[in-house]
């Protein structure tokens, strides 16, 4: 016996199957649909509920920090100050 193919590869003999195939086929792809939509919303709230814990950590951590020296607000942060003693010196001559 000779089996007759749609351009779409679905059995051409039953359309009763045919017509099962493709319910199922759409049932199966809804499934899929929704529970990745779902699991991009998990997804989405742990990534949301992390980014909120350490955002309320670094402003407790800048809240309970010292505040900076008075004297040392506006200098420069390249500037290392300090005094320095030559211990001894090499003469060329």
């Amino acid at each position: 016996m000779q089996k007759i193919y749609f351009k779409g590869g679905l059995p051409g003999s039953n359309p009763l199957a045919n017509a099962l195939v493709i319910v199922v086929g759409a049932v199966i792809i809804t499934i899929f649909l929704v529970l990745g939509f779902f699991a991009f919303l998990a997804l989405s709230a742990v990534v949301l509920v992390a980014a909120a814990v350490m955002g309320v950590r670094s402003w407790w951590l800048r809240r309970n920090s010292p505040p900076p020296p008075a004297g040392k607000t506006g200098a420069s942060q390249d500037v290392i100050e300090g005094e320095f003693r030559v211990v001894k010196t090499e003469k060329n001559s």
